[in-house]
């Protein structure tokens, strides 16, 4: 996939492994933008971290302990969760299921 590029599809995008139990792939980026899909498997582990980026974040199926900032919610398919810069963040999954996280600017740790 190239910077920008206008259509992504997920059977010809390929999947990185990013910790024991998670893959993703980055479904779309520019400059400013990027969105990423998270596949986890039941008690995969998105290890608590801080980043410059802004985040936000939509569960589309599973069910994830979300801790932000110190405080930690259950969330659901359908939910979803924001993260300003520099906030410490981290999921664990006890259902398995897949993010949607959406950076600004990207995330060039990612390509």
């Amino acid at each position: 996939m190239s910077y920008e590029e206008k259509f992504i599809f997920e059977d010809r995008t390929r999947w990185q492994a990013c910790g024991e139990g998670m893959k993703r792939q980055i479904m779309g980026y520019g400059k400013d933008l990027m969105l990423v899909k998270i596949d986890f498997e039941k008690g995969a582990v998105g290890t608590m971290h801080t980043h410059p980026h802004t985040q936000s974040s939509m569960v589309v199926s599973g069910s994830f302990e979300v801790t932000i900032g110190g405080e930690t919610r259950t969330l659901h398919g359908g939910d979803g969760y924001f993260v300003a810069p520099d906030v410490e963040h981290g999921v664990l999954c006890t259902e398995k299921g897949t993010l949607i996280d959406t950076f600004t600017p990207c995330r060039e740790d990612f390509l």
